[in-house]
């Protein structure tokens, strides 16, 4: 063979030798003792479960934007007069339940443990308002409640339902046929019409008791919560006061100065006769009904290393910093893996990268490193990122995304050595080959492709910050090791963190960056995958 050939071969394979071993150098600098070293600090009790906007949550942010600033990597949102800022700062908005009660008997009852409200209304001071009882609070051709009963500027209490015989066929239908006056929905007919009677307040007497009405009070108070979740924008409300005190028989007899018992059996009487009452009962009551609305004020942490010849493109690496905070009965939810592990994971991943940078081997394209806020309230850290980029998303080449990868899910119990890869092939068919090859070729781990199927009932594609991204076009992966049993528990903790199977997927993110912020070509779109 040629002499000259056989020099040219040698100095090839040696470059490229020298090429993998450099990557590989930097990426051992990734270790699971610099991931516990932080991730005690991250999900400890001192930072309250970091719930969005707390100051668990500011600490935390606080933390990562210390190392950020240690390894080197620039601010570059907007700070206060004119200075560059890690945090990119935004608010969260939310209208909800006050102060709500109400008062009968000399005794106080208790918002969403003694009844519910269904429907919006505001009575922001509390009030006191004389009560009469209304039947089943309908109106008909053939049946009317409020027939010779004024109602006006009082407060009603009704029966849920409409009249039925023994024999099971209701009155107004004449059969086993329910009308509009029963059902889901019955309430606001009848709300509705005793507004329209003059009526201030409505109050509608359950069929349900004892552990059934238990549960229908929490269930509703879960509804509550979810409709007064927060949003992006300012909330606009109107309240029209269509709506009802849900109580049981016990309270309505408080407040109507009866008992149970004879309130039941003026029902029946109106079941059995298929006639209104003549004279209903009365009372007083007092109650306050009050809307608020906070402003929970947040940040993303945005730390950026600049690249060399290729530096307006950039690569983002993201995680979502804050957690659900503690719980109504008092414990902290530390989420250590949610997501712990993946906001310690991208402070390695920094330094990794900053180590290259400072022996000449930075990086071709520019790095955004984000830690985002409002994952669990509606992934709104990275909506409002990818509404109010820092850096041009056309010129954003990838997101790689770490949401929860330092446990192991119930498929893979026996089996610690895998990843769950969501997204890398849906828009970008050489982003899902780089991250295989950099897993063949330093990692081999197990890729479990399971949740990319778009027919996985799970739809974890749409679930972690990577979709905000992904929406507007940018190519992501969404690295993930599965939900366990202390999934949102105050049990996902540091003690249970797999810091060896972290280290190494956390190295799998590292080379599948290296390349795609080294690589000569920026990787294309070049499929529209659901």
């Amino acid at each position: 063979m040629n002499k000259n050939l056989l020099t040219g071969l040698f100095l090839s394979i040696t470059t490229l030798s020298f090429a993998q071993d450099e990557v590989t150098k930097y990426a051992e600098s990734i270790t699971p003792e610099d991931l516990k070293k932080h991730l005690v600090i991250i999900a400890s009790d001192s930072l309250e479960g970091r719930d969005t906007g707390s100051p668990g949550q500011k600490k935390a942010a606080e933390y990562v934007s210390k190392y950020y600033k240690e390894y080197g990597l620039q601010p570059i949102a907007a700070g206060t007069n004119g200075a560059k800022s890690f945090l990119q700062k935004y608010s969260l908005y939310k209208r909800g339940w006050g102060d709500v009660y109400v008062k009968a008997g000399n005794k106080k009852y208790e918002f969403n443990k003694d009844f519910y409200v269904t429907g919006l209304l505001s009575v922001p001071e509390e009030i006191t308002s004389d009560v009469i009882s209304a039947g089943y609070g309908i109106e008909e051709a053939s049946y009317s409640d409020y027939a010779n009963l004024d109602v006006k500027d009082k407060t009603v209490v009704i029966f849920e339902g409409e009249p039925v015989d023994a024999n099971g066929k209701y009155l107004l239908s004449g059969s086993t046929e329910k009308t509009k006056w029963s059902g889901s929905v019955s309430w606001q007919v009848k709300a509705k019409l005793a507004q329209e009677k003059g009526a201030k307040y409505v109050f509608i007497i359950t069929e349900k008791t004892g552990e059934d009405l238990d549960k229908e009070i929490r269930q509703r108070a879960v509804m509550a919560r979810r409709f007064s979740a927060p949003t992006l924008k300012p909330v606009q409300e109107s309240p029209t006061n269509v709506a009802a005190f849900v109580v049981s028989a016990d309270l309505a007899a408080k407040i109507l100065n009866t008992s149970a018992s004879k309130l039941t059996k003026s029902k029946t009487a109106i079941d059995q006769s298929g006639k209104p009452l003549s004279k209903g009962f009365t009372g007083k009551v007092a109650l306050k009904a009050e809307r608020i609305s906070e402003t929970i004020e947040t940040e993303n942490v945005a730390a950026f290393m600049e690249g060399t010849d290729k530096k307006d493109e950039v690569l983002v690496i993201s995680a979502h910093l804050d957690h659900i905070g503690i719980s109504a009965n008092g414990e902290i939810n530390n989420g250590a893996d949610d997501d712990g592990s993946g906001t310690v994971s991208l402070l390695e991943l920094a330094q990794a990268f900053s180590k290259a940078k400072a022996e000449g081997k930075g990086p071709r394209r520019s790095i955004l490193f984000l830690n985002v806020t409002g994952e669990e309230k509606g992934l709104f850290g990275s909506e409002y990122y990818s509404e109010n980029p820092l850096l041009p998303l056309k010129k954003t080449i990838a997101d790689l995304n770490i949401d929860m990868i330092g446990r192991v899910d119930e498929a893979h119990k026996n089996d610690p050595k895998y990843v769950y890869l969501i997204g890398s092939d849906k828009l970008s068919s050489k982003l899902h080959a780089i991250s295989e090859e950099a897993n063949k070729k330093y990692v081999n781990f197990k890729l479990d492709y399971t949740f990319n199927d778009p027919k996985d009932p799970n739809r974890f594609y749409y679930r972690s910050d990577h979709y905000n991204f992904a929406k507007m076009g940018v190519p992501v992966i969404f690295y993930f090791t599965g939900v366990h049993e202390d999934y949102h528990k105050p049990g996902d903790d540091v003690e249970k963190i797999l810091f060896d199977k972290q280290s190494q997927i956390v190295k799998l993110v590292f080379y599948t960056a290296w390349e795609l912020v080294n690589r000569d070509e920026r990787i294309e779109v070049d499929s529209h995958k659901e």
